[in-house]
């Protein structure tokens, strides 16, 4: 496992209907939006995250936590949690949870300021909110 600093991440922003994906460098503490993948309620196609794992090969698989903004957990989380045990337990791979309140609210306010429209499907909120994610998680680790 490469040092701390010098690790390749990838992030996920679970969903019920979309999983968007991100990936990136934790020494350059930035990401890069890289799938949406369909999910059915919840529960995605396991062969195209395979298939992006062994492509990109990251030490460090990060999923967002939707955290209430009192710091409670819903019911959200506890399918995040659950996705984030499937990653590990299926590909071996280290997983930690990050914090991601107003994750998509953020990125849904980047996608109209690009000009994009109210279809945020089709124009990449998920994976967007996954970057902001692995982004988030790069700071703390700098901290």
């Amino acid at each position: 496992m490469p040092e701390p600093g010098s690790r390749s991440v990838m992030a996920f922003d679970f969903g019920l209907r979309r999983i968007g994906v991100a990936t990136g460098q934790e020494m350059l503490g930035t990401g890069q939006p890289l799938a949406l993948i369909a999910a059915d309620n919840g529960t995605p196609d396991w062969g195209q995250i395979e298939k992006l794992l062994a492509e990109w090969k990251p030490d460090i698989l990060l999923v967002g936590l939707p955290l209430n903004m009192d710091d409670s957990e819903n019911d959200m989380c506890g399918r995040a949690r659950k996705f984030g045990k499937r990653l590990h337990g299926r590909f071996h791979v280290p997983v930690e949870m990050v914090d991601e309140r107003l994750s998509s609210y953020e990125a849904k306010g980047q996608v109209m300021a690009a000009g994009g429209s109210r279809d945020y499907g089709r124009h990449g909120v998920d994976d967007r909110a996954a970057v902001l994610i692995l982004e988030t998680w790069c700071r703390l680790q700098a901290e």
